[in-house]
């Protein structure tokens, strides 16, 4: 890859907690304006790794760079700084129960940035529009709306401030595969409207292949192949193939304790 192109860069990282190994030396490289979705197995590393790269989690080894720059350990003003490039769509929504939709919406540019309250509305709304929704859901509260508004809310929450790196946790979890698919594409939509530098972790496959410019499965905490998302059905590794076709039988054995 063009490093000039070369929006986030992992580099041998490695984390474990106690004895297990959850990440054991991942490198991969995403470009400016792709799409990453990370797939793999419960319990893989994929929530860690996305945790590494925002700086919730410091690796004990390696390097994580976001536009060049070296983000484990940084902190204070840098840090900020840094995560003011981010913005998350949580797994589970994790919308503020006690505020209204706008307010969920509008809590970035409030309290990251400082926007008044008005202004920061006009934002919220706008950014809802862009997701489908009408203004008047702005002043339901997040208990008022279905399984598939909420995630929409989440989605304007995560483009609010409109950043150049956007984060999704399992996006469609919990949707009917219509509503996931209505999901998946307005993430491609939201992403590519703000130029943004996406990455993804899912078991969705059907959501993977939709979202993604490139693919990259853990297994046991190392990155065993990465792609485009187009070869990915002939990538001629048994773990994938398991994994993609969802196949009970295979060499990734799920543990399974008997009763």
């Amino acid at each position: 890859m063009n490093a000039a192109l070369t929006k986030i860069s992992l580099k041998g990282v490695r984390k474990s907690f106690g004895p297990k190994k959850v990440l054991d030396g991942i490198d991969v490289e995403v470009d400016a304006g792709q799409s990453l979705v990370i797939i793999g197995g419960s319990g893989s590393g994929k929530s860690v790794l996305l945790k590494c790269i925002l700086g919730l989690l410091r690796p004990e080894a390696g390097s994580v760079r976001i536009d060049g720059e070296e983000t484990v350990g940084i902190n204070g003003t840098d840090r900020a700084r840094v995560m003011k490039k981010f913005g998350m769509l949580f797994q589970g929504g994790a919308l503020f129960d006690s505020l209204r939709v706008w307010q969920n919406v509008a809590f970035g540019p409030i309290q990251a940035d400082g926007v008044p309250a008005p202004k920061a509305k006009e934002i919220a709304l706008a950014k809802l529009g862009a997701v489908g929704l009408p203004p008047e859901v702005g002043e339901l509260y997040p208990a008022e709306l279905s399984g598939g508004m909420q995630k929409r809310v989440s989605l304007a929450r995560a483009i609010a401030r409109e950043p150049e790196i956007i984060f999704f946790d399992e996006p469609t979890t919990g949707l009917d595969p219509i509503m996931a698919d209505v999901i998946n594409d307005l993430i491609v939509k939201c992403v590519r409207d703000l130029g943004a530098t996406a990455i993804s972790i899912t078991h969705d496959m059907a959501s993977a292949r939709k979202i993604s410019d490139r693919v990259a499965m853990i297994y046991e905490g190392k990155l065993i192949w990465q792609g485009a998302t187009a070869e990915i059905d002939q990538s001629n590794d048994p773990y994938v193939d398991q994994f993609i076709h969802g196949r009970a039988e295979g060499p990734i054995k799920m543990q399974v304790r008997k009763l």
